[in-house]
């Protein structure tokens, strides 16, 4: 009978007495095998707490980590850490751990309360509203209503105004600057001034005026209330809280504001991103958060989705010309009937989605499988699984697809034929017809990919047609009978973002400030709270923050349910209550970041 493991990794004493008197080699021998036995035994305790026997699988970084690691298939509780989704505990802070609870306090009381419903509707009631179509600043009067907007953010926060240094670049981009007495990086704090235009025929829709900024007792009503001006009254709140108690940063902080999120941000974060990188120099901030998700409640457990990037952007527009004539003899297909032929076969090849280990993606899957009460065990299962299993992989791959379209959204590059134009009058042939297919570029792939991909299959159908295929600026084939043209419509071509790390450092700050705020709140007082990364499907301002720093985030902190009807549409309106939560967390997260040990 073979003997016991324990008896197999401790030697006896007459073993011992014999290797005294071997050689060096025999003694390096044994300490061999004592080393394979400490590693069987190591193993088989990794295996038995973390579902695997592989070192790295259960290593998590450093920092304040929740719990335990556990890697089991059972849903967790936010206190038990997961080897897929690791969890750092609230982080409070310390140097400063009385101005925090003070402030505490303060956001607790009604006079508070008042005074950011206060400053939230004054903002709203200026319609800064930004359109597709605004030309340069200064060339289009369209931009002057944001003047009115400085105005009152200044008359709302005069002490912000008197303490920070506040640039304007390019007119109506704001920097506020709070010099910090270290040489510690910097970090940014945005949001944007604008907001997405009311349509005159939905007014009447409302059940307040759109630019009222009424307080029914529960809901602050106006466009932007919801997108973005209440993250941007938050921010310059809890700003002006901290000075109003004396607190002086030991790290600068950048609070930056642009004016044309909704439309192109070229005038507003595109200038101002230059602007920093010009003052403080590439990869000079130690991270950036910006608007993003927000607060989802599943199961009684609250998660927090930042998200750690987003997704690519192009806008292909094809174009069919062919002579024109008079449509009493026609040929066998009109500029019209070609275009129909290439966007059947677009919407007829739609992208591949790819669920990738390496993607984020896969780990908002894994943190969901790991810590949601409800998400259906089968999938939870499924999910441990596709950490190391192809086929498990595979299958969570087409469950997840079939389980809801947003998955397709996420997994892969999509795209929707959403503009066609063509034809000027019933008896004249068309010489020219267009259509614009809008892609968001999945987070492996690439503007380069996509454009290849339809090169790759329009080119048979336009050598069918005998049609000249020019794409993207290179001739692709020749033809006699027309000529069809691939083109960025608008200019407006973006790659997949680069993703934010979410080992030790920001990421685990962003997590411990949000479990923080958690945790010190009179009326949310919980810690039930999961911290998952997520893919922004949409694009923010911080597509031109990219030079600036590694570490960005798009968070807003408020639930989904304090939005009364959600943003760009009719009825927007934002719970009041949601105001000062908010104002808790920026206050937790600048506190936090100041005293951290971030470069």
């Amino acid at each position: 009978m073979a003997p016991a493991q324990s008896d197999l990794c401790r030697p006896t004493g007459r073993t011992w007495r014999k290797h005294r008197h071997e050689s060096g080699w025999s003694r390096l021998l044994f300490v061999f095998r004592v080393l394979i036995c400490s590693l069987v035994i190591i193993s088989l305790v990794l295996y038995k707490f973390c579902d695997s026997a592989f070192l790295p699988i259960c290593h998590l970084p450093r920092f304040w980590l929740a719990g335990p690691c556990n890697g089991l298939a059972d849903p967790l509780p936010p206190g038990v850490n997961s080897t897929t989704c690791p969890q750092w505990t609230a982080l409070r802070p310390t140097k400063h751990r009385g101005l925090s609870e003070d402030l505490d306090v303060a956001y607790s009381s009604e006079d508070f309360k008042q005074k950011a419903i206060q400053a939230l509707g004054d903002a709203v009631r200026v319609p800064t509203e930004s359109y597709d179509d605004n030309g340069p600043v200064g060339e289009d009067s369209r931009w002057d209503t944001f003047a009115e907007l400085h105005r009152v953010l200044e008359a709302s926060f005069p002490r912000v105004y008197e303490s920070l240094n506040v640039t304007k670049v390019n007119t109506y981009g704001l920097v506020f600057h709070w010099q910090g007495s270290t040489s510690a990086k910097p970090y940014i704090l945005t949001a944007h001034q604008d907001v997405v235009p009311v349509e005159g025929q939905t007014v009447k829709e409302w059940k307040h005026d759109p630019y009222s900024g009424y307080y029914d007792g529960t809901w602050i009503w106006g466009r932007g209330t919801c997108d973005d001006k209440s993250d941007l009254i938050r921010q310059l709140l809890a700003i002006d809280s901290l000075l109003k108690e004396g607190f002086s940063p030991a790290r600068t902080l950048i609070l930056s504001y642009g004016f044309d999120e909704e439309s192109k941000g070229i005038e507003g974060a595109g200038h101002l991103a230059r602007y920093l990188e010009q003052t403080y120099g590439r990869d000079s901030f130690a991270l950036l958060l910006d608007e993003g998700d927000l607060y989802t409640d599943m199961g009684g457990i609250v998660f927090a989705t930042p998200s750690i990037s987003e997704k690519g952007y192009l806008d292909v527009k094809i174009t069919v010309s062919t002579l024109g004539g008079h449509s009493s003899v026609p040929p066998p297909h009109t500029s019209i009937g070609l275009l129909s032929r290439f966007i059947t076969v677009v919407e007829d090849n739609s992208h591949q989605a790819s669920l990738s280990r390496t993607g984020t993606p896969f780990a908002t899957t894994q943190c969901l499988a790991a810590y949601n009460p409800v998400y259906p065990e089968d999938l939870r299962k499924l999910a441990r699984k596709a950490v190391a299993d192809d086929t498990a992989l595979k299958v969570l791959q087409e469950r997840l697809l079939a389980s809801d379209p947003l998955y397709k959204a996420m997994l892969g590059t999509t795209q929707a034929v959403d503009l066609v134009e063509g034809g000027v009058k019933v008896n004249a042939l068309p010489e020219r017809a267009s259509a614009v297919v809008n892609h968001r570029i999945a987070e492996h792939s690439s503007v380069g990919e996509l454009q290849q991909h339809m090169i790759d299959l329009l080119t048979p159908l336009a050598t069918k047609y005998d049609l000249a295929l020019v794409a993207f600026g290179s001739n692709v084939t020749c033809g006699g009978a027309g000529q069809v043209v691939l083109s960025d419509f608008l200019g407006t071509a973006l790659e997949p973002s680069p993703v934010t790390p979410t080992g030790y450092g920001p990421w685990a700050l962003l997590q411990g400030s949000i479990k923080a705020a958690f945790e010190s709140s009179p009326t949310r007082n919980s810690s039930k709270v999961v911290i998952i990364p997520s893919l922004s499907i949409g694009n923010t301002d911080t597509q031109f923050y990219w030079n600036l720093t590694k570490h960005i985030f798009r968070f807003s902190p408020s639930f989904d349910t304090d939005r009364f009807n959600g943003e760009h549409t009719v009825n927007e309106a934002f719970r009041a209550d949601s105001l000062n939560e908010g104002v808790r967390f920026y206050t937790k997260f600048i506190l936090n970041v100041d005293e951290s040990d971030l470069p």
